[in-house]
């Protein structure tokens, strides 16, 4: 007699909540680490209000998402960066020629700004993540030959920047995020969250369009360029 692994229907659950196109729709839009109203996602889905708002139900029962309401207004967000880690790994195992493929002028150059550079729920991604990676690692503040870690040197280097790094909670410090358009790890966890923040906050990036795309302002030009040695032809 065999017994049955009590994990596999909750495994067999969470996949059939990820395993719809219109939740799927949701979950990608979320990456961009902000709180969407039901009318924002109903209309980025191409669904009715009420259909959304099922799935939205849900999304939120099965503990991938959070919501709260302000008024007339109901806002959902991914759960937690587990939850945004999930979604980024499966979405860089769908094959680049279909995740790639433009229909009109106006998603060719939506693509072409997320594969510039974009936030991937609160880290940076797409060349720019990958370019801010390869240079903390070139200067031995990152290491990535046993996984992902700061270094003593890369420490210091945070905290002579002026960057936050918050070590009480349970998310790791620095982990490698599979970028689904470079098809490389860039920076992710505590460290990636908070330089993201801080080239956010500084104005060295400012978010353009909008999906998750982001694009390097001049100050971030010179500031990228001043503390890490990035090329600004690196990050056009």
């Amino acid at each position: 007699m065999t017994t049955k692994d009590p994990r596999a229907a909750c495994l067999a659950s969470l996949a059939g909540l990820i395993a719809d196109e219109t939740r799927a729709a949701c979950l990608l839009a979320l990456l961009d680490g902000r709180a969407w109203t039901a009318g924002e996602l109903a209309r980025h889905a191409g669904v009715a209000a009420s259909t959304l708002s099922e799935h939205l139900g849900k999304l939120v029962t099965g503990g991938l998402l959070t919501e709260e309401r302000q008024g007339r207004h109901r806002y959902v967000r991914l759960a937690d960066a587990r939850v945004a880690q999930l979604v980024e790994d499966l979405a860089a195992q769908v094959a680049p020629e279909v995740a790639h493929r433009p229909r009109t002028l106006r998603e060719a150059s939506a693509g072409s700004a997320m594969a510039r550079g974009r936030t991937c729920y609160d880290h940076l991604a797409g060349r720019l993540g990958i370019a801010v990676t390869d240079a903390l690692t070139v200067r031995g503040l990152l290491r990535q030959d046993t996984g992902f870690a700061l270094t003593d040197a890369g420490l210091t280097w945070f905290g002579t920047v002026g960057i936050g790094l918050d070590r009480t909670g349970r998310r790791p410090l620095a982990r490698a995020c599979l970028d689904w358009t470079e098809r490389r790890p860039h920076l992710a966890g505590v460290a990636g969250a908070a330089l993201c923040r801080h080239a956010l906050d500084a104005g060295w990036c400012v978010r353009i369009g909008s999906e998750r795309a982001v694009k390097v302002t001049a100050t971030g030009e010179r500031a990228l360029s001043d503390l890490l040695g990035i090329e600004a032809g690196a990050l056009r």
